[in-house]
């Protein structure tokens, strides 16, 4: 009898064990998306840091739309949290407190070069001289009159 070649896609790994190993391609690929979305925002900081470098330190539209949207987008993220992982956790039970982690403290820097950035651009209260309003004038504590009179 002639021993005839597989078809091809034919595997002569029973179909459970491929299940098996499908399912842990899956969560593997899982991880690693996982990983992707929590290391995006520390991708994004040498591109922040060239948007911060190009907007220049002057008060005018377009630094302080640039600062803003630095500001915001951090804020947003951080807000929109679960969203974010939302699609990874209904496919798998997988742990994602280690990635969303790691996507809280990126986006926490993010925010906090935005901050760096509205401190050298002036924004910020940072110096004695920006609360003087708040500050109490000075008692006198001695008072001076006189002079000689020439009559």
């Amino acid at each position: 009898m002639v021993e005839l070649a597989s078809p091809p896609g034919y595997s002569s790994v029973s179909t459970l064990s491929q299940e098996v190993v499908n399912k842990q391609q899956d969560a593997s690929l899982i991880t690693k998306r996982s990983w992707d979305i929590a290391v995006a925002p520390l991708k994004q900081i040498p591109m922040n840091l060239f948007i911060m470098y190009m907007a220049g330190s002057s008060i005018s539209i377009f630094p302080i739309m640039m600062v803003g949207m630095m500001l915001v987008r951090p804020l947003r993220a951080i807000l929109s949290l679960n969203s974010s992982f939302s699609a990874l956790e209904s496919a798998q039970s997988i742990n994602l407190l280690a990635q969303k982690f790691v996507f809280c403290i990126g986006q926490f820097v993010c925010l906090c070069l935005a901050l760096y950035k509205c401190q050298g651009m002036g924004l910020l209260p940072t110096h004695p001289s920006d609360w003087l309003d708040f500050i109490a004038p000075r008692e006198r504590t001695e008072f001076a009159s006189g002079g000689l009179s020439y009559t």
